[in-house]
């Protein structure tokens, strides 16, 4: 394999280490924080993208798309919780 290293894998591995990274996150934090684990996972999976429209491979694209929707959807799974505790937060405080 000799393909150049160029900005494009630079950017996938950047995404690489986002995913990896909040893999490592969820393994070895006893209550994790959605927002960073699904936010990184998001991320990542958004810089592989950029990466993969460049140089293309089209199952590893799927892949990230799937990735990116389930990222978005706990994402969106941990919103309301966050703002029910926000809002209970706000109240003791008044």
């Amino acid at each position: 394999m000799n393909a150049p290293l160029d900005l494009a894998s630079l950017v996938g591995f950047l995404g690489t280490a986002c995913i990896i990274g909040a893999y490592a996150y969820l393994t070895f934090h006893n209550a994790p924080n959605p927002f960073i684990l699904h936010g990184t996972n998001l991320t990542g999976a958004g810089f592989l993208t950029v990466s993969l429209l460049v140089h293309t491979n089209w199952a590893s694209l799927a892949l990230e798309g799937f990735w990116a929707t389930i990222a978005i959807l706990g994402l969106a799974k941990a919103t309301p919780a966050w703002l029910a505790k926000r809002r209970a937060s706000q109240s003791q405080n008044e």
